[in-house]
């Protein structure tokens, strides 16, 4: 039941937009699938850590130390903003990246690419407050109370629930950009602006706990 649970609330938190689901979008039109198929292990990944820590209850932690939310704001907030600047303003590193491409066949190239997206889609997540609030503070407090083996099983529910809705996003983004072919070209300007106002929406937050 719990792996069940899991797997329903890892792809639910998935669908809306967010910085996971944008790095998985530009992975696929930018670099290859296999890169998108890598962010969306990193970020299923961190959803299932966070899951764990909310199963574990550590909301106490951050009610004693309310500052950890506006700072991993703030960091969160920068990095976004230059990601976000950088994607707007990039193009695909290569087109679909077909069998007969040497590049498909370089081993080396692959793994570079494939470790870059696993951290990448790792770091959007842990480094996003929100990701925290919802596992911790919502969710946690909704599932059932279980032993370790429940929460466990939640646990990889959630991950795979996750990496379940972002390799979704993953393929039919690489369908979509080898249908639309030039056209998808203003795939990367909107997920950069995305991006962006997400940082900035991030860092006004920060500021706002400062200020008041």
């Amino acid at each position: 039941m719990f792996l069940l649970i899991g797997l329903v609330a890892g792809a639910a938190t998935g669908i809306p937009i967010g910085p996971a689901n944008v790095a998985v979008i530009d992975a696929a039109y930018r670099f290859t699938l296999r890169r998108a198929i890598a962010v969306a292990l990193g970020a299923s990944i961190a959803d299932g850590l966070y899951a764990a820590a909310g199963m574990l209850g550590v909301t106490p932690l951050l009610r004693a130390y309310p500052t950890i939310p506006p700072i991993l704001n703030t960091i969160s907030g920068i990095i976004l903003l230059a990601y976000g600047f950088l994607t707007a303003r990039s193009q695909p590193v290569q087109p679909a990246t077909p069998a007969s491409d040497p590049l498909a066949s370089d081993s080396v190239v692959m793994r570079k690419q494939m470790w870059s997206g696993f951290s990448l889609g790792l770091a959007l997540i842990l480094l996003n407050p929100a990701a925290i609030v919802t596992w911790v503070v919502v969710i946690g407090p909704m599932i059932p109370d279980g032993d370790n083996y429940d929460g466990t099983a939640f646990s990889l529910g959630v991950v795979l629930g996750s990496f379940c809705w972002f390799a979704l996003v993953a393929y039919l983004t690489q369908k979509g950009k080898n249908v639309l072919g030039d056209k998808a070209a203003w795939i990367p300007r909107v997920v950069g602006m995305l991006l962006m106002g997400y940082a900035v929406y991030l860092l006004v937050k920060a500021v706002k706990y400062v200020v008041t």
